[in-house]
């Protein structure tokens, strides 16, 4: 009875949308993994990408009915302790991690490598919703706020040393918070903030910045209303953006390492590199670009199967959509993203517990700046900092954890019936 309870009430457009990007991600995958294949080589080959991708995948089948057999309230009940395992399994990459291309990321078990930053996503999402669902909890509280970003910033000050790209995925988070109630000058703050830091990289004069700055206040606060202006506050605030100008020149030559300043400076373009650092997104755009609007047939991609694009299978995946799909292909793939993530925030709109609401935005989140960031990094309109395209990439834990995202939720969704 509950296991059909479970299949008339779970969403199989969300369940159909998954699956055709799981297939069409592999699909990718074993395109671009034929450069260095030999011919006749079988799909199940483990020493191949899409081999690996293939088991991964299989894999994928019990993890969801797993899931699914779970009771739902078993999400919300653990979510403390969930959360708890994911910062320990993060901070156990300090000892036991191990170190691939300069970032610990991985623990490996012989061939295996799970990579744990993949799950706290999750594990986050769990505990954000958990700690917004208590009915004492008000964001327009100082204390709640603080309390609620630090749930935020645990797993990300955990993160950051050893990948900077995927702490940046965090940022999502405070705007679910936003949606619950967070104070609008929070997002305002953070934009200004990314606004003022490249700004000044591209000037290189701190103080052509803070003259912009300065104007925008005189500006604002004749504008304002008489009870909102406070030029106190305006002075106080010209002074905080001043001493955050002359602190970026600083951050980004001692804090951030070589190959970020560089994957800055040529997204900036005060450094041009087609050999070295700027090659990869150089071959991901002549790809997409010769794609044309149809594309030049699957397994055709001369970029593709020429090896041309580093890591093809894993961050520049979509390249190979652009240049044998074409840009109908890639509209439709985006289409399909698109809807997904439409799909959840309808369903999360619609759950009968908080907690259910909240883990919905969260998913509908995580999926989106993952999809946005890794698609603008391809095309060159964002730096290369490392985040998968989801249900293309390849990997196993990022196609594991991108599943166990989306299916917690399809299973809360699936049991609000019993909620009522």
């Amino acid at each position: 009875m509950r296991n059909q309870s479970i299949i008339n009430n779970i969403d199989w457009i969300s369940i159909l949308i998954f699956i055709t990007l799981v297939v069409m991600g592999w699909l990718n995958i074993y395109s671009s993994s034929l450069s260095s294949v030999v011919e006749g080589t079988s799909i199940f080959n483990m020493n191949e990408f899409f081999g690996k991708q293939l088991l991964f995948i299989f894999l994928d089948i019990p993890l969801i009915f797993v899931i699914l057999s779970l009771d739902a309230k078993f999400y919300e009940k653990f979510s403390t302790v969930i959360f708890g395992i994911a910062l320990l399994s993060i901070a156990g990459l300090f000892v036991f991690g191990t170190t691939i291309k300069g970032q610990t990321n991985w623990y490996s078990i012989g061939s295996f490598r799970l990579q744990p930053s993949e799950f706290a996503k999750i594990a986050t999402g769990l505990a954000l919703a958990k700690y917004l669902s208590d009915v004492q909890i008000n964001l327009k509280n100082v204390n709640h706020q603080i309390q609620a970003l630090g749930i935020i910033m645990l797993p990300v000050l955990l993160i950051v040393p050893h990948d900077p790209g995927s702490a940046l995925i965090y940022a999502i988070f405070i705007i679910i918070l936003y949606r619950e109630g967070l104070p609008a000058w929070y997002i305002w703050t953070g934009f200004i903030t990314i606004l003022i830091f490249i700004l000044t990289l591209v000037t290189n004069n701190p103080l052509i910045v803070i003259g912009i700055s300065f104007v925008g206040l005189i500006f604002y606060y004749f504008k304002s209303r008489i009870v909102d202006r406070n030029i106190l506050f305006s002075a106080i605030l010209l002074i905080a953006i001043s001493g955050f100008t002359f602190s970026v020149n600083y951050v980004f030559n001692n804090v951030f390492q070589q190959h970020h300043r560089d994957r800055f400076n040529i997204l900036l373009g005060k450094q041009v590199d087609m050999k070295g650092i700027g090659y990869n997104i150089h071959q991901s755009e002549i790809a997409i670009g010769s794609g044309g609007w149809l594309g030049k047939g699957y397994l055709e991609g001369t970029q593709t199967k020429g090896g041309f694009v580093p890591e093809q299978h894993t961050d520049y995946i979509f390249t190979t959509v652009g240049e044998e799909w074409g840009f109908v292909g890639s509209v439709v793939v985006m289409i399909l993203f698109v809807t997904l993530i439409l799909r959840i925030i309808y369903l999360a709109e619609r759950q009968k517990t908080k907690f259910s609401r909240v883990f919905g935005y969260c998913v509908s989140g995580i999926l989106f700046i993952h999809f946005f960031v890794n698609i603008a990094m391809v095309i060159g309109v964002f730096p290369t900092v490392g985040v998968p395209l989801p249900f293309f990439s390849y990997g196993g834990s990022g196609l594991w954890g991108f599943t166990i995202l989306l299916f917690i939720f399809l299973k809360m969704d699936a049991n609000k019936v019993n909620e009522w």
